[in-house]
């Protein structure tokens, strides 16, 4: 079947200066099934002095806030800057992340386009072409081959020329597009030779970022910068982050029956626990499980009252090498100072990869301390009889989201199979499940940005193959009549889950919540108060 026109847009339109380069029609997005069998609204339009102060042309939304050059002057130096920083991408001392993925993906794409029939993002948008993994690198690929690459026509100089005008706006258009990608890596997994286009999108982000100065003030600015200074990337300090947790232990142990009080500074013990932030802002009874489960079990374990020991977020890995540095070995010096055996990861993705398997680089010497998921622990407490459960008391449909940096990018797919399997008896998997999974649409920090119209993007686009997903998922009881959980074991997933089931009011429509994986352990726990899962509560 032919592409509708407005689908397509070749790689030589993409520096023509035009209102919007491309519009995602709401007629071609990919069809939802019941009770989203509906066409979607038109987008809400950007605002005339947004589009005035910023280069909004890309598309119908815009995340990255790149400042409209005032002269012929700061459109060179835009070019200049960019060009410097793409040119250290693929030098070795520059480049400690991601060199090899960027230089194979760079010189051996053969195009084929099997990543785009991969790509979540391509396929809700309805395949328009600028949303091809391939698209972009392929911008990418011949800037880097005519301006930077010694055999290129124009090595190291910023002069127009090659099939990609190389000027400002094809810079700008280039670094909005790198916040079309969630990064998700499920194109490099279907490639046949192992390309990674995610990887480019990354890579483009880090040099607007390092190079340019340019970041989302979600990532960075309310992100990385405020969490390294107050050590909380919500803003609060340690004071508050223990007064916190001081109200969630008497208002869990109401809920649960039990006496729980969450250790803190305790030295030399088994395991440092590092909640995500979100939790505890958002998700007070994920944290309020993990101390039930792990006091239940007689865990030697405690949290750290140092700036960043409490949060293991970790927003560099999404665009800056400089700030995921920074932060990680904070978290590594925290456990350091306690002396604790090993380091435990709540349910975060993006902290629990960050710093198992990119920071092994920085983690030298004694800040080398082991690490791990906390979903092989879980799996060890649950199947080894500490805990009395009894898995009647989650007799709902349940299915299983699975978070892309611990699955894909990690491995770690049956030990929170194992766990649901055995106190879940309505347990249904997603389809395609496992290293197979799709992103939850709010992968990279999407999760958290909201500005201008991006959050509408959010839904319609990057997170509409992860809900047709779960609809269908739960095709069978999807009358709202028939309570379900999405476990959600993420708290990035958990925050871009809450918002599109919310936006497309699934709680009222379907019946459909959500929650992370120890909620439903505490909800099976015999010596606890029943319905830790408060139905009435979520209504």
């Amino acid at each position: 079947m032919a592409k509708p026109k407005d689908t397509k847009l070749s790689l030589n339109d993409f520096g023509k200066p035009c209102d919007r380069l491309a519009h995602m029609n709401p007629e071609n997005l990919m069809p939802m099934s019941r009770p989203l069998d509906c066409r979607e609204p038109e987008w809400s339009p950007l605002k005339e002095e947004t589009k005035e102060k910023y280069m909004a042309s890309l598309d119908d939304t815009l995340v990255l806030n790149i400042p409209r050059p005032q002269s012929k002057r700061e459109e060179q130096e835009l070019v200049r800057k960019f060009l410097s920083g793409v040119e250290k991408l693929f030098q070795k001392n520059n480049n400690w992340t991601f060199l090899q993925p960027l230089v194979s993906t760079v010189e051996h794409c053969a195009k084929c386009q099997t990543c785009s029939d991969s790509c979540h993002i391509y396929e809700s948008s309805g395949k328009h072409d600028m949303y091809r993994p391939t698209y972009r690198s392929e911008i990418f690929r011949r800037i880097y081959q005519d301006y930077i690459h010694p055999s290129g026509r124009y090595h190291k100089t910023w002069k127009n020329g090659g099939e990609i005008k190389l000027s400002w706006l094809t810079v700008a258009r280039l670094g909005e597009l790198s916040y079309r990608c969630n990064i998700c890596r499920r194109c490099a997994q279907s490639c046949p030779i192992g390309a990674d286009n995610s990887v480019v999108a990354r890579e483009i982000r880090k040099v607007f970022s390092q190079e340019l100065g340019i970041h989302t003030v979600e990532l960075h600015d309310n992100g990385s910068m405020l969490q390294l200074k107050v050590g909380y990337s919500t803003g609060m300090n340690p004071e508050i982050v223990k007064d916190n947790i001081e109200f969630i232990d008497e208002d869990m142990s109401e809920k649960t029956g039990m006496k729980l009080e969450t250790p803190w500074d305790k030295k030399g013990a088994d395991i440092l626990l590092i909640h995500n932030a979100g939790e505890i802002m958002a998700w007070p009874e994920n944290i309020g499980a993990f101390t039930a489960i792990f006091q239940s079990a007689g865990l030697n374990w405690t949290m750290s009252s140092e700036a960043l020991g409490y949060d293991n977020i970790n927003y560099g890995l999404f665009y800056d090498d400089v700030q995921f540095a920074r932060v990680v070995i904070k978290h590594f010096q925290c456990a350091q100072k306690l002396g604790v055996r090993k380091i435990v990861f709540g349910e975060c993705g993006h902290a629990t990869k960050a710093a198992m398997i990119i920071a092994d680089r920085i983690l030298t010497g004694d800040l080398n301390i082991p690490r791990e998921s906390c979903f092989p622990l879980l799996k060890q407490l649950v199947e080894g009889g500490s805990l009395k459960l009894d898995p009647s008391s989650n007799n709902f449909p349940v299915t299983l989201h699975d978070p892309c940096n611990l699955v894909r990018l990690m491995g770690i797919v049956q030990p929170q199979r194992d766990v649901i399997k055995k106190i879940c008896p309505k347990f249904r998997e997603m389809t395609p499940h496992g290293v197979n999974n799709y992103c939850c649409g709010g992968g990279s920090g999407f999760a958290i940005h909201s500005g201008h119209n991006f959050e509408e993007w959010r839904f319609k686009i990057s997170g509409r193959k992860k809900l047709s997903q779960i609809l269908n998922a739960f095709s069978d009881c999807i009358e709202p009549e028939t309570k379900k959980y999405v476990c959600a074991p993420c708290s990035n997933c958990k925050g871009q889950i809450r918002d599109i089931l919310g936006h497309y009011n699934l709680w009222n429509d379907a019946g459909i919540t959500y929650g992370g994986l120890v909620e439903l352990i505490v909800n099976a726990m015999t010596d606890v108060k029943p319905n830790y899962i408060d139905w009435d509560e979520i209504i």
